[in-house]
């Protein structure tokens, strides 16, 4: 999903500031749907809002500037449904980590270990906030999708737990090539 899409989708769960929809992005839930910052949100908002897709009202604040949050329009609600409904695109995974252990051979092992415990790590703490989520209230959908994340990282984490210890050994070993053969 585009970056606009992504935005209306965060305004029908209510009002919201764009900072508090980059949150949304960074923290929240829609961190596992897209990446964006300030720098694509602000002019995806700004375009909505020339659409009469959202509206923007201004609040004020003590010693700071105004406030400016945006709802969805009616006209918002129907682009939103419109573009969801839509086949969806390719999921798409990037990663550094992958990176790194796809040339291990240029790596000492004990940088592939580290490497490797870190996800680990990283993965069992994404896997411990979506196992504490409290879904009471929650739609079948966002049900749904903590659950999925749930299976997802937690393959990952038996998967690497599993592999470790070979792709550590294999680490620094520089695969013979048939030029140097």
């Amino acid at each position: 999903m585009d970056v606009r899409t992504v935005c209306l989708g965060v305004l029908t769960l209510g009002d919201a500031t764009g900072y508090e929809i980059r949150k949304m992005f960074e923290e929240g839930p829609f961190q596992y749907f897209t990446d964006a910052g300030f720098g694509s949100i602000y002019p995806a908002l700004k375009k909505l809002h020339g659409e009469g897709y959202v509206t923007l009202h201004e609040q004020a604040q003590d010693s700071r500037p105004d406030k400016k949050v945006y709802s969805i329009t009616p006209a918002g609600h129907e682009a939103f449904t419109a573009a969801t409904a839509r086949a969806p695109g390719a999921d798409k995974f990037r990663s550094d980590f992958l990176l790194a252990v796809f040339f291990e051979h240029f790596l000492p092992p004990n940088m592939i270990a580290k490497a490797v415990d870190e996800r680990i790590g990283w993965y069992r703490e994404k896997l411990e906030h979506m196992q504490s989520c409290d879904r009471s209230g929650w739609g079948a959908g966002p049900v749904f999708v903590n659950q999925f994340g749930q299976a997802v990282y937690g393959a990952a984490v038996k998967f690497l737990e599993e592999n470790r210890d070979s792709l550590v050994e294999s680490a620094g070993d520089t695969p013979k090539t048939e030029a140097a053969e």
